[in-house]
């Protein structure tokens, strides 16, 4: 595309609406980071949040930006992406959050992201416009995430109840109370450090497309890391209260040795996800753990119907915001 295409008002809009997604990232996955650690009494709520702002920031200084590269070049070709497509991608994304908010789904903000992209592009330039490689391992990762979340929870689940086997409930929910502390802060670094790498991968991708950046930038602009990083965690600061209940007590009845578990095994995911540079879906990867907690314990302690209309809310994200990323940037290209 033509660099000047671009203008400064428009570039403007378009990053300030790539940080509200980033602000909404935050508010609706605030429940990812505080549900367990408040269903189970460890933290009253404000406390909660306002300790997983802090840690969502932290991790600037702790993940790199592979997943920021992820996002911002290895999703669609950098010659199909103007400010029309942008528009649309945050749109799609945004209106999907917004619905599944409201509803208290506890859906994908980063898959409807990656599905505003790939509704806008497919919309501008058709399937060619996609770089399957990229697409295909965000894909993989939609099974992946919540499995390994699954596993590690219940493994953690497993291992601490064997060490813990001689002692009273009352010793193993004291010890654990401090503890879910240490995870809850890991789970919020991970959170901060995949998530806020989203938004910075759109941005990155704009500046590139606007000839602000080359195409062989190692990385953004600084000022473009720390917007990205403090707008998701003033999100996670407003908290999106519709989606703890869901998360912290509909899906299995959390103890605080079971918030542990879930967290620790959601923490390690992201964190290794992040290094490896995979755009992973956090909340997919705390729902996998708490299942996993759940049926550690029995398989009747998880409440399946609930986790089954997650799934389906999983399935829809991608499809549902690709399609009204494509209106969006139609709409877009009218009014830009």
């Amino acid at each position: 595309m033509n660099n000047v295409e671009i203008s400064i008002y428009v570039l403007g809009l378009l990053i300030a609406l790539a940080l509200l997604f980033d602000f909404m990232n935050g508010f609706h996955d605030a429940a990812n980071a505080i549900a367990t650690v408040v269903s189970t009494g460890v933290l009253k709520p404000q406390t909660a949040v306002a300790m997983a702002a802090f840690f969502n920031f932290v991790a600037i200084f702790v993940v790199g930006l592979k997943v920021a590269s992820a996002i911002g070049k290895g999703t669609i070709h950098p010659e199909v992406i103007d400010q029309y497509v942008i528009f649309g991608a945050l749109v799609g994304a945004i209106v999907w959050n917004l619905i599944t908010w409201y509803y208290g789904i506890p859906s994908s903000s980063s898959h409807a992201l990656i599905g505003g992209l790939v509704g806008a592009a497919v919309a501008k330039a058709g399937t060619g416009a996609l770089i399957a490689g990229g697409l295909i391992k965000t894909i993989i990762f939609i099974i992946v995430a919540p499995l390994l979340g699954f596993v590690l929870g219940s493994i953690m689940m497993l291992i601490v109840s064997w060490l813990f086997v001689r002692s009273t409930p009352r010793k193993v929910d004291t010890w654990f109370r401090r503890l879910q502390l240490a995870s809850a802060a890991g789970y919020s670094l991970g959170h901060g450090g995949n998530d806020a790498q989203k938004t910075l991968g759109i941005i990155w991708m704009l500046m590139i497309a606007s000839g602000h950046l080359s195409k062989d930038s190692a990385s953004p602009p600084q000022w473009a890391i720390v917007a990205c990083y403090a707008a998701i965690s003033f999100g996670t600061l407003f908290g999106g209260w519709r989606i703890v209940k869901t998360m912290g007590q509909k899906i299995t009845k959390l103890k605080p040795v079971g918030g542990f578990c879930a967290e620790t095994g959601g923490a390690i995911t992201l964190i290794l996800s992040s290094f490896w540079g995979v755009p992973v879906s956090t909340t997919h990867t705390i729902t996998g753990a708490i299942v996993g907690v759940g049926s550690a314990q029995k398989a009747s302690a998880v409440r399946w119907g609930v986790a089954g209309n997650i799934v389906w809310a999983w399935i829809l994200t991608i499809p549902a915001s690709a399609f009204v990323a494509a209106v969006a940037w139609y709409v877009g290209t009218k009014v830009l």
